[in-house]
């Protein structure tokens, strides 16, 4: 090989050895267990554990064959392909998304100058209405004026001429002058009485009155509106490598066995809320916690990251059970016997929505499409959260608390210490009892489909595998966990929230709170 043909291959190839590098010693093995080529004393050092070691004469006879050759070209060939593929791709994607911003700007635009001219074409309207109101009551209140001018004008004529009546007329002239300035001055005085008896000296004054809606503009509307990033599934397509390559790409889901909450904080109850009774506790995007607490004030509550009360959200007329998060800032809360689920913006605290269903609502559940509401007895309703079309569900037998996850919806049964798991048509798909679950109540996943339960009866969380088939106890009342009700996991952020009762300081009664833990 001459040294030009040899510069010409990669440079990993060229800093391959026949030697040990450590050892300084000639190959002779193969491990087949870490894929790599051995000196003797290598196998006494790092392999002694390894089972799998053969002589490297043989490996190298199988290299050398025809077929393994061709069979590495094709995977080099195809991964090629993939990545021309991919990089295809990725430009198409890169051009659409820049197509989406130029739509998006444009829809923008186009909103901002139609809200433009009906603004201009309402304000205009009312400019109208107040010349035309304007000049009616400028031109009856001028013509008034200058009726009175006239008499005006007489009266100040007779005044002027009054010395010299009585001083130059004869008594005879005097008495028929007097007598008819007497009927002018009683006809202008019976002018002026029959005015203001008629009104005419009431105060019009012009104003104007702004419409609530626009005054309702500068103080409920603070966005112009929201920009999503929405996932669809890609048409993409790879071809598919040998097996055993595309094993390294999957990402590993761990076992039951591997999950390890780790305590980040706990929320701080001042003495004012300290009688809370928590029904649901969430996570919001941002971290922020949310409390429903239904005791006698049935009310809201957000929390900062550090578990910190910032404000009363909003209180409920009825008592609420169950809340979840619908999509971004977004609660849903149900209010048990009033038969109703309202939407609730944190941000703005302020209901949003109200929904009206047949029958009670208890527990509540959301992809954010689809919110799934549940009664007491075997009923579920889906609710559309585009058109806010329903659909009822049948057979949900004695589930209280649910949650949704991949088109599955799941609820505990508290009376039968079980977990069931139904397609969203209400087709039962799996049940599991276990004796670390005793009396469980609110539920949650995780991104895997690891269902996370809060066991009442023994003060202990529990989580089920996606299966339905094995579950641990991560927390327990070692822990501090005691009477679990209510539990939430933020998919996203891999942030739980749980509901404890803990004990009060000196000779303070225990009271509710919520922790905070990483998962």
């Amino acid at each position: 090989m001459s040294a030009d043909d040899y510069q010409k291959l990669p440079t990993f190839m060229q800093e391959i050895s026949s030697q040990c590098q450590d050892h300084k010693k000639k190959f002779e093995l193969y491990c087949s267990f870490h894929a790599c080529p051995c000196c003797v004393q290598c196998v006494t050092d790092k392999h002694k554990m390894c089972q799998e070691m053969k002589p490297l004469s043989d490996i190298l006879q199988q290299v050398k064959s025809s077929a393994s050759v061709q069979l590495f070209e094709k995977d080099l060939k195809i991964v090629k392909e993939n990545i021309d593929t991919a990089i295809k791709y990725l430009q198409t994607r890169i051009t659409t998304t820049d197509t989406q911003k130029t739509k998006a700007i444009e829809k923008i635009r186009y909103m901002r100058k139609s809200i433009d001219d009906y603004l201009n074409k309402l304000e205009q309207d009312l400019l109208n209405d107040l010349e035309s109101k304007h000049l009616k009551l400028r031109f009856n209140m001028a013509t008034l004026s200058q009726q009175m001018e006239q008499r005006a004008s007489q009266i100040n004529q007779i005044q002027s001429q009054f010395s010299e009546t009585t001083r130059y007329t004869t008594e005879l002239q005097r008495l028929i002058a007097l007598r008819e300035i007497e009927k002018i001055t009683s006809q202008t005085t019976k002018y002026i009485e029959d005015l203001e008896s008629e009104d005419h000296f009431i105060e019009k004054n012009l104003e104007v009155k702004l419409s609530s809606a626009l005054q309702s503009i500068l103080q409920d509307v603070n966005s112009f509106g929201n920009i999503n990033i929405n996932t669809t599934t890609s048409t993409l397509k790879i071809k598919a490598g040998r097996k055993y390559q595309a094993q390294h790409l999957i990402p590993k889901v761990p076992g039951v066995e591997q999950i390890k909450p780790s305590l980040l904080t706990r929320l701080t109850i001042s003495k004012d809320i300290k009688s809370l009774d928590i029904s649901a506790c969430l996570i919001l995007p941002d971290g922020k916690s949310i409390i429903l607490d239904r005791n006698k004030i049935n009310q809201l509550l957000l929390f900062s990251n550090d578990g910190i009360f910032i404000r009363k959200v909003v209180t409920f007329t009825k008592c609420p059970y169950d809340g979840c998060l619908v999509m971004n800032n977004t609660v849903a809360v149900t209010l048990g016997i009033g038969n109703q689920t309202v939407l609730v913006d944190v941000n703005r605290s302020k209901i949003i929505q109200s929904i009206k269903l047949s029958h009670d609502c208890y527990g509540v559940a959301s992809d954010g499409k689809t919110l799934v509401i549940s009664d007491s007895n075997s009923r579920c309703t889906t609710v559309n959260l585009s058109d806010m079309s329903h659909t009822i569900i049948a057979g949900m037998r004695g589930v209280f608390c649910i949650s949704l996850f991949q088109g599955n919806i799941y609820g505990t049964n508290d009376s039968a210490n079980k977990l069931c798991c139904y397609k969203v048509t209400g087709e039962l798909l799996w049940t599991f009892q276990h004796q670390e679950i005793d009396r469980p109540r609110g539920l949650t996943l995780d991104k895997y489909g690891f269902v996370y339960i809060a066991s009442a009866g023994n003060n202990s969380i529990v989580v089920v595998s996606p299966d339905g088939k094995s579950c641990k106890t991560i927390l327990s009342d070692a822990d501090g966990i005691n009477h679990p009700n209510a539990i939430d996991i933020n998919r996203e952020t891999g942030l739980m929230i749980l509901s404890s009762c803990i004990s009060g300081e000196k000779n303070e009664k225990s009271y509710e709170t919520c922790f905070v833990y990483k998962v």
